[in-house]
């Protein structure tokens, strides 16, 4: 694990986190319809990209071709809006630990298909690492009732996650996390407010009061802009199959927020799922080879500073997008160079 691979885990891990502690805004937001929920998060986000997205953008959505902006409404579709939809309608009939098991089953399932799709086996280290953080996950949330009705929403919201990292990695290139986060965002926010006049009618939106406008503005702003910019860009680092690892990390974020809020409390169960979830991305990411190879037969090695890398992440949502990984060699600059700052960061839960 390189400089550049560390500070994709990084971003990976801060997103995941992101989208952990943003259960409680969730709460908040139980008797606002949802797809005009989805609306307003979505739609804000975007205008708050817009600016942000880089340059070339109309040159690089004219590259484009017609199933690359296929794949784009279908990522917006299952890995944004349905995955919602799928977790809600699942908690009708069944508890909330019921999906988060099925979710937490994702990187698993990326393990393994995302080598397929691209014609190569998968990596045995990550998907051992996968297994321990899905175990890990189930520890955390436990197991709650249900009938079939939530399993197969369950089912859905597991497709939702997965169809949201693998659906990325064609696109992820060419767009760049900041612009591919602008374009899938604008298009969950069509998407929305479209299924919201079928369902609902002209019910479908109304004005948010004081509290449910802060979940809103949190959602948009920390959550979809800073996460999905740093979740892109930390899988354009480490790749899909290791990003997804850091899923685990979104139940032991909540486990962890719960008990601050009241909502929820952090016991032994929680805690041996949390190691667990972190074993099992030390494992699949390679820091637990590099921590064995620093003691063996690497001397020294640098080390990485948290604030800083929130810094970067900052900048880049400002400056020009990422090089391509193949003009990034060297030294330990990763990205670095075209800024000549601190290092960089972020894409954000790619949808």
């Amino acid at each position: 694990m390189n400089a550049t691979t560390t500070r994709g885990a990084l971003l990976a891990a801060f997103a995941c986190a992101l989208v952990g502690g943003s259960f409680t805004a969730n709460s908040l937001l139980g008797d606002y319809p949802y797809a005009g929920g989805q609306f307003l998060r979505y739609g804000l986000a975007f205008l708050l990209l817009v600016p942000l997205a880089g340059p070339g953008v109309t040159t690089r959505l004219r590259t484009l071709g017609a199933g690359r902006w296929l794949r784009l409404a279908l990522l917006a579709a299952v890995g944004m809006v349905g995955f919602n939809l799928a977790v809600l309608a699942a908690e009708r009939t069944a508890e909330p630990a019921v999906p988060g098991v099925f979710v937490g089953c994702a990187p698993v399932v990326v393990a393994v298909l995302v080598p397929l799709l691209d014609g190569r086996r998968p990596q045995r280290v990550v998907l051992y690492g996968a297994l321990f953080v899905a175990v890990g996950a189930f520890t955390v949330q436990g197991w709650g009732r249900t009938d079939g009705a939530g399993i197969a929403f369950s089912v859905c919201a597991l497709v939702g996650e997965v169809g949201f990292a693998v659906l990325a990695v064609p696109v992820l290139r060419p767009l760049g996390p900041r612009l591919l986060s602008t374009v899938v965002c604008g298009a969950a926010a069509v998407e929305s407010a479209s299924a919201g006049v079928l369902a609902d009618g002209g019910g479908w939106l109304r004005r948010p009061d004081a509290v449910e406008a802060g979940a809103l503005l949190w959602q948009a702003a920390v959550v979809t802009v800073v996460g999905f910019v740093c979740w892109y860009m930390g899988m354009r680092r480490i790749g899909a199959e290791r990003a997804t690892l850091f899923s685990g990390l979104i139940p032991v974020a909540a486990a962890c927020t719960a008990p601050l809020v009241g909502t929820g409390s952090y016991g032994v169960a929680q805690a041996v799922g949390s190691a667990l979830v972190c074993a099992g991305v030390a494992v699949g990411s390679g820091a637990a080879s590099l921590r064995f190879a620093r003691r063996g037969r690497v001397p020294g090695g640098a080390s990485v500073d948290l604030g800083a890398l929130h810094g970067e992440a900052v900048e880049d949502l400002r400056g020009v997008d990422e090089l391509p990984d193949d003009h990034r060699d060297g030294a330990g600059a990763g990205a670095v160079g075209v800024r000549r700052g601190p290092a960089d960061i972020r894409r954000g839960p790619g949808g």
